[in-house]
């Protein structure tokens, strides 16, 4: 067992520098797959691959509890959070997602958002130009909130300034200074208004939706058989329309491969769902989201052959694996195909996070954020559009990356209302 032989730096401040390549720089010499270094005043073990992802949703190994930092929980997740849980508490506490898992319900939000989708693609072939990020979130902002019986003030620009306050909280989990902030306030703001529409339900001033999303969380009961506080319920309804409403950073990388690989229009419109389902997995794959994920060691703990003591940090290198030349071969192409030449294993494309979907920690909204990029992936090809000169960057040092500029688009239409080709 290798033990340590010099006091280690933290390298906190180089994680918000670096951005995603923090991790993947600390494990590029290292062909051994594991990294040792300090965060956040803690010793820490860089993991990647297949088996670490095992070795990292192991809850004998690693656990989540009092492992994200607060101002993550304040911006992100929220306190409280099913994140936050191990163990039975948090068997108990996923089982409020697990039906949002069931192809029903997933076909049931896939089309509440794309029939806001066609709604705002005719308002947006009358714009001047459309920043596709932002109208996206609205979008899915609209979708999400109907499906999941949530109240939305459609006057006074309401749905927008909602869609901005869950964009804001994903855009400063990550960072420090204007975007951090600006991503408490709209959790502070959202959980709120959320609490309160949840007291309404219970006490009878509002009414949820037979099966929705609002009335599941209303209702839904602890391990110890209490409903949760109306904070906690407003946390966790968050957390079913929040990421949903992320799939916009998808959907702005979507165009990006679109307009970088045109070719791939055709095939997004008559490739079937097999093509559709391979592109999507792509762009989960190539673009950066998750840059990584951490959980403390339950344990002393050894991974091959490095030492970590218990209470250390196991870091999961969620961007290097996606990007892993050992796993992909090719790993800065954009290929599609790659998913229909070989069944890919679960542990091995990660974009949301390992282990089982069920009783571990895995995303259990992965499912709705694939069937949602599916459908809109399609949608987007069909989308005849132009696009005005801007800023295409995508820098890896900020967390979340995205298009800078959003990915604008002008002169917008659809296939079926092209102008006929005179013969």
């Amino acid at each position: 067992m290798q033990m340590p032989t010099a006091p280690l730096i933290d390298r906190s401040l180089p994680a918000l520098v670096q951005g995603y390549d923090w991790l993947p720089g600390l494990l590029r010499e290292r062909p051994d797959g594991v990294a040792r270094t300090r965060v956040l005043g803690k010793p820490a073990l860089v993991v990647r691959g297949p088996e670490a992802v095992r070795f990292f949703y192991d809850e004998e190994n690693v656990r989540r509890d009092g492992a994200l930092p607060g101002p993550v929980l304040s911006t992100l997740f929220g306190h409280d959070a099913v994140h936050t849980l191990d163990g039975e508490a948090h068997r108990a506490r996923k089982e409020f997602f697990l039906p949002l898992l069931h192809p029903d319900r997933i076909a049931g939000l896939v089309e509440h958002v794309t029939a806001a989708w066609d709604d705002a693609v005719r308002e947006w072939s009358g714009a001047e130009q459309v920043v596709l990020f932002d109208a996206a979130s609205v979008v899915l902002t609209r979708g999400v909130c109907r499906w999941a019986g949530v109240p939305l003030d459609d006057g006074a620009g309401g749905t927008e300034d909602l869609a901005r306050d869950l964009v804001a909280m994903v855009d400063g989990f990550a960072t420090a200074g204007p975007r951090h902030w600006r991503a408490r306030r709209a959790r502070s703001r959202r959980e709120q208004r959320f609490a309160q529409l949840v007291e309404g339900v219970r006490s009878g001033g509002a009414a949820a939706p037979d099966g929705s999303v609002l009335a599941a969380v209303c209702e839904h009961r602890e391990a110890d058989g209490e409903l949760l506080s109306p904070h906690t319920a407003a946390v966790e309804l968050l957390n079913v329309v929040r990421p949903t409403v992320a799939v916009c950073w998808f959907v702005a990388c979507t165009a990006h491969a679109l307009h970088l690989q045109p070719n791939q229009r055709e095939r997004l419109r008559g490739g079937g769902t097999a093509y559709a389902a391979a592109f999507v997995h792509e762009v989960r794959r190539f673009y950066p989201f998750v840059p990584f994920l951490g959980g403390l060691a339950v344990r002393d703990l050894s991974w091959r052959g490095v030492s970590l003591p218990a209470g250390g940090m196991v870091l999961l290198d969620v961007f290097g694996q996606n990007h892993d030349e050992k796993l992909w071969g090719d790993p800065f192409v954009f290929r599609p195909e790659r998913f229909l030449e070989h069944a890919v294993e679960r542990d091995e494309l990660v974009p949301q996070g390992g282990g089982e979907p069920r009783t571990g920690h895995r995303c259990p909204g992965e499912g709705l954020t694939i069937g949602l990029l599916e459908a809109l992936a399609v949608r987007l090809a069909g989308l005849e559009h132009t696009v005005p000169d801007q800023d295409l960057r995508i820098s890896l040092r900020r967390i979340p990356a995205r298009v800078r500029s959003g990915f604008a688009v002008r002169n917008l239409r659809t296939t079926s209302e092209r102008t006929p080709t005179p013969v």
